[in-house]
């Protein structure tokens, strides 16, 4: 989990593209929203995991909107509802269940498809702001705090200086 954080703000100052982490950043709050009992989400896991994403942005954003998310769940219920009691779309539904195994991503479920509305719904607006706080990062916020006393004074401290020694070792043998 540190070395998650540590590469996450490596990503931020490096030469990552900002759409690698922005996108990352809209996957992991798509997969935040959704709820982590059905195989929907473990399916939408493992095949962003093979996407040439930032992992450690996608994985803290999945942890930070997960621990939240829950409080949303009368929103996505409203959501869900409107969407599979849809007339139009009823026929699509009835043939979804049918369909073997379909009916384990709990698709049915008006919280998952509610959360899964809302979080395609935020795909976009969630990539342009993480976009524009990259951005933002790398033109101002890190040269000022990288240049506040206290920032120095932290990475002077053994216990940090050690974090980003075994860091940078991990990310070495991860690159090989």
């Amino acid at each position: 989990m540190l070395n998650a954080i540590i590469n996450f703000f490596k990503s931020l100052n490096n030469n990552s593209h900002p759409g690698e982490i922005a996108h990352a950043a809209s996957i992991g709050v798509l997969l935040g929203f959704l709820p982590k009992d059905n195989a929907l989400w473990y399916i939408l896991f493992i095949f962003f995991l093979f996407v040439r994403i930032n992992k450690a942005v996608y994985l803290l954003v999945i942890l930070g909107i997960g621990t939240f998310a829950f409080s949303l769940d009368n929103l996505f219920d409203k959501i869900g509802y409107a969407v599979l009691t849809f007339e139009k779309l009823t026929p699509i539904f009835s043939s979804l269940l049918e369909t073997p195994f379909v009916a384990f991503t709990n698709f049915n479920n008006t919280i998952v498809m509610g959360s899964l509305v809302f979080g395609i719904l935020a795909y976009f607006p969630v990539y342009l702001l993480a976009r524009l706080f990259v951005k933002l990062w790398r033109s101002t916020l890190a040269p000022k705090i990288s240049s506040l006393k206290i920032w120095q004074a932290i990475k002077k401290l053994p216990f940090v200086n050690k974090i980003f020694s075994v860091s940078e070792k991990i990310s070495e043998v991860t690159k090989r």
